[in-house]
């Protein structure tokens, strides 16, 4: 499956919007990718998570002993590319801030983990779910994700395997082009969903 495969997944489903959108990352960008419409379908989700799987098998050798994914977004590819690939799978929560392992997950200091999520836009949740687990005395073999929109540029310190990677425009708040900056921008992520803020938020 190619990056043209997977968008395919996302258009069909109604997921690729167009507008103005800030991301969870903070930067603003005409173009966002709402996984959750499709996360309805387990088709959709099979289909690519398996390619991803597949990606991985060929890629890390051996095989990491978990998968941890980031909640909220992670855990269902995180889930089922463990199924594919036969592994446990763990997510980390945020608390007072910071991520961390809970509800009884525990690791064994330096068993092999996989970091799988969803998107990547600047990498800073990836770098902070990496923290998290080297804390718990994880080791870090590698990052999956559906789709990298940095482009290849997000910085995450262990190498990452991307099932898609794609170079949406993305802004900073004082870099909004005029264009972009005369509709009104939403926020749809998990963070904070489908509430309408300034374009200088």
């Amino acid at each position: 499956m190619d990056t043209e495969a997977v968008l395919n997944e996302f258009r069909e489903a109604g997921a690729l919007l167009e507008g103005h959108f800030i991301l969870s990352s903070g930067l603003h960008s005409p173009i966002f990718l709402q996984k959750a419409l499709v996360y309805q379908y387990p088709e959709r989700v099979e289909r690519m998570c398996k390619a991803l799987a597949e990606r991985i098998k060929a890629e890390v050798k051996p095989l990491p002993d978990v998968i941890i994914s980031p909640a909220v977004g992670g855990i269902i590819p995180g889930f089922e590319v463990s199924r594919w690939l036969k592994i446990p799978n763990m997510f980390v929560e945020r608390e007072g801030g910071e991520f961390c392992l809970r509800r009884n997950f525990e690791l064994k200091p330096g068993t092999r983990v996989l970091v799988v999520e969803d998107m990547i836009s600047t990498g800073l949740s990836s770098r902070e779910c990496i923290a998290a687990i080297r804390r718990e005395g994880g080791d870090v073999v590698a990052e999956a994700c559906l789709v990298d929109r940095s482009g290849g540029r997000a910085e995450l310190g262990v190498p990452l395997i991307a099932l898609a990677q794609v170079d949406f425009p993305a802004y900073k708040p004082d870099e909004i082009p005029s264009e972009l900056a005369t509709i009104p921008a939403i926020k749809p992520g998990s963070r904070d969903l489908s509430k309408k803020v300034s374009a200088s938020a």
